[in-house]
């Protein structure tokens, strides 16, 4: 879910702002809130999880960094464990709230977020938004 703002607290999400998709012109703080589910049988077993964001003809977003440009990715490791007690074949649940700063994106456009789990993906791991026209006499962050 996208959002103003999220926390992940004992497992749960506290979001302000959640479900938007249409944003901007001007640059705001925004977050991305996830709610996975861990098959039983991938638990205790290392995941990796990468957040990318690409504009609407797939390519990645740019944003400044340390050797320049760079692409606009998210990436972290990952592994639960079985509570004890849990009935076997539950699947294990884990929330994660990324807060970003303002990112410099263009009016009018459209973009993506794009989750993979170890090199996989879904349809439905996707978390598509607009940026709003930009009013008149408005300067671009990127010019």
């Amino acid at each position: 879910m996208l959002a103003d703002a999220a926390q992940a607290v004992d497992n749960k999400l506290y979001v302000l702002g959640g479900g938007w998709s249409i944003t901007g012109p001007a640059p705001v703080p925004s977050a991305i809130a996830l709610h996975l589910k861990v098959p039983w049988d991938q638990s205790n077993v290392q995941h990796h999880l990468r957040l990318e964001l690409v504009d609407s003809d797939g390519g990645p977003v740019m944003v400044p960094g340390e050797a320049g440009e760079e692409p606009l990715r998210i990436e972290s490791d990952f592994e639960v464990g079985r509570p004890p007690g849990l009935a076997a074949g539950t699947p294990i649940d884990v929330s994660l709230a990324i807060n970003m700063a303002p990112l410099p994106l263009e009016p009018a456009r459209r973009y993506e977020w794009r989750l993979t789990i170890n090199e996989e993906s879904d349809e439905n791991w996707r978390l598509a938004f607009s940026t709003r026209p930009a009013p008149p006499g408005w300067q671009s962050p990127t010019a």
